[in-house]
């Protein structure tokens, strides 16, 4: 691969698969950058593709070697292309310099800037989203780059003036030529640490995998940076032993670092106090629910801290977050029902989600309606964990597993063992394969005041809008 030049050298760049998140954001920030954009992808649809034709970024269908007849100074590669890939083909046969996302992102965006890197198995999103908004909240106009969009600001990329740049540390792997986590090329002198458990299980073949992952990262932060950790989570602890950085841990309880004890929590959120190393630091208040949403907010106050802002700016950042779409997100209520959207799938993501919506519904009867859909969710790794994930949940649905066949034989989740399993532990489950079907079901035996919990990382067939749509109808 020939280096591309940095800065302001790149004038033109190409972006294969370009209507991903990640890539959709990287081209919004490289617009926004002054960078003449263009891309591909194929089966372009919104809401990506309004947006990026909206910047007035060009999008071509499909992958072709033409695509690259007038030689754009780069082209990035995403990770949904393939070595075969007929575009990374064409760049690597012409020696056109080509770069993965995350490495475009280290190179053109965080040369000079204070990377704060959020990294973790979970609540990465929340905490960089709302790491980003008490930045901005505080007046330091950070840039920022998150995995889903903030409510805030209706998108998941932002350009600021500032010396922050905010950046999801995912640990998928980079792109076919670099099999390593995107974390790796994030250039850290911040870093967030929230969890670390088994995940991607197409990717690592155990937790151990899983942690030497983290240690790279954790490796990676200088003697002068800062690596705040939450102290609750054993596998964390481990992977940062050894760490070059200054170490701040957070937690819920007390304890060192950042500690964080929820005083009250309803259906406007909740109000909390936080100490440091045992003195009071600040109560603060927050929309968000959940003890997993606390910690993620303790990581956010350390790292503020460390950033120069005082406790009274950050709580005005906390309070005034308006979340993440996908995440506790209410889609709508209708007649009575309350719909919730989220991303949960690991076994203790769903775990979290359910608890933190019976805190936000106390006395409310919430149905978990769950769609195995990722790569790990279709293999049966935490076959006996997911059944264990939804003691919360008053009535379970369970829908088919997306794309069954992704999964090797023999490995294969089954969701009629998941189902016997709930019902078995005297939950109220079902198996209901179709989304016309769910929603049927759903609005039989919903009765007013009741919380539908959607928790899928897709778009599970516009189960939420068709289900509104039916309660309104069913008034």
């Amino acid at each position: 691969m020939a280096l591309p030049p940095s800065g302001p050298s790149v004038k033109r760049v190409h972006l294969v698969g370009i209507c991903g998140t990640g890539m959709g954001s990287l081209a919004g920030l490289l617009a926004d950058a002054g960078y003449e954009v263009r891309g591909s992808d194929e089966a372009v649809y919104p809401p990506m593709s309004t947006m990026l034709r909206d910047k007035g970024i060009r999008i071509l269908e499909g992958y072709k070697a033409g695509n690259l007849d007038d030689r754009p100074e780069l082209v990035v590669i995403g990770n949904i292309a393939t070595k075969a890939n007929p575009e990374a083909v064409a760049a690597g046969e012409r020696g056109i310099p080509y770069l993965s996302m995350p490495q475009a992102i280290g190179r053109l965006f965080l040369e000079g800037r204070h990377s704060i890197v959020v990294a973790g198995t979970h609540g990465k999103t929340t905490t960089a989203g709302l790491m980003a908004w008490v930045l901005t909240s505080a007046g330091r106009d950070p840039s920022f780059l998150v995995g889903g969009v903030l409510k805030n600001f209706g998108r998941s990329y932002g350009l600021g003036k500032g010396a922050d740049f905010v950046v999801e540390g995912d640990e998928y792997e980079t792109a076919f030529f670099d099999k390593g986590p995107k974390f790796l090329h994030y250039r850290p002198q911040s870093t967030i640490l929230t969890s670390v458990e088994y995940d991607h299980a197409e990717m690592y073949p155990d937790l151990l995998s899983v942690k030497e992952a983290f240690r790279r990262l954790v490796a990676l932060v200088p003697p002068d940076g800062l690596l705040v950790y939450c102290a609750d989570d054993p596998n964390v602890r481990e992977v940062v032993q050894g760490a070059r950085a200054a170490l701040v841990p957070y937690g819920c309880g007390r304890g060192k670092g950042f500690r964080g004890e929820v005083r009250v929590a309803g259906a406007d959120g909740m109000e909390f106090e936080v100490s440091r190393d045992g003195v009071l630091f600040g109560v603060f208040r927050s929309p968000l629910t959940g003890q997993h949403n606390l910690r993620n907010m303790l990581g956010v106050i350390a790292v503020a801290h460390h950033r120069g802002i005082g406790a009274v700016a950050i709580g005005e950042g906390l309070k005034t977050f308006a979340g993440m779409k996908r995440r506790q997100d209410v889609r709508g209520v209708a007649a009575g029902v309350t719909v919730v959207d989220d991303f949960a799938h690991h076994p203790t993501a769903v775990r979290a989600t359910l608890a933190a919506t019976r805190d936000r519904y106390p006395g409310r009867r919430i149905w978990a309606v769950f769609e195995p859909r990722t790569n790990t969710t279709r293999r049966s790794v935490f076959q006996e964990e997911y059944a264990r994930s939804f003691d919360d949940a008053g009535h379970i649905v369970v829908a088919a597993v997306d794309h069954p066949e992704r999964a090797p034989e023999g490995g294969r989740f089954s969701v009629e063992q998941l189902v016997a399993d709930l019902r078995m532990r005297g939950k109220d489950a079902d198996y209901i394969p179709a989304v016309p079907d769910i929603i049927s079901h759903l609005v039989r035996e919903t009765r007013r005041d009741d919380v539908v919990l959607v928790m899928s990382n897709g778009a599970f067939g516009g189960l939420h809008d068709q289900l509104l749509a039916a309660l309104a109808a069913r008034g």
